[in-house]
């Protein structure tokens, strides 16, 4: 089943549960696939590695709102935005811990025998390839540094 096709039958059961905060964050993603969709001028479903990066979009757009609203000291505000992460959070691969992402980049440092920050970019390109939709790029980039330097 598409992510498409999982989005419209979530909304069906938030709409018949009247779950409101579900439902905003469903029709956003509905709103940005619909929108990737449009964008390449095609009627094809969008890849799977877009809709993780659209998922994650949304994700890092939501937790960047809710830093500011808890700066603001707005808690009426970081609440809906932290259960529309739940939401989103649902579609995306399971996330590796900084223990296991640390792990795999040292690999990939290993095999590739990069050293100094010079090595950063040929390591991040490598790194987000095979860690995918399973971490953050701020993540990945820290742990680069902190490895490299």
């Amino acid at each position: 089943m598409s992510l498409s096709e999982q989005i419209m039958d979530e909304i069906k059961t938030a709409m018949r549960a009247k779950d409101t905060v579900a439902l905003e964050a469903l029709r956003a993603i509905k709103s940005e696939i619909l929108l990737a969709q449009t964008a390449t001028g095609s009627k094809e479903e969008i890849t799977e590695d877009d809709e993780v990066k659209l998922l994650q979009r949304l994700v890092k757009t939501r937790k960047e709102s809710a830093r500011i609203f808890t700066e603001q000291n707005r808690m009426d505000l970081v609440e809906p935005e932290l259960a529309q992460i739940a939401v989103i959070e649902k579609f995306l691969p399971t996330q590796l811990t900084e223990a296991e992402v640390e792990a795999v980049i040292a690999k990939i440092i290993g095999e590739t025998g990069a050293s100094g920050i010079a090595s950063m970019g040929k390591v991040m390109g490598l790194a987000a390839a095979q860690l995918g939709g399973t971490a953050e790029g701020k993540t990945i980039s820290t742990i680069v540094k902190k490895l490299l330097t």
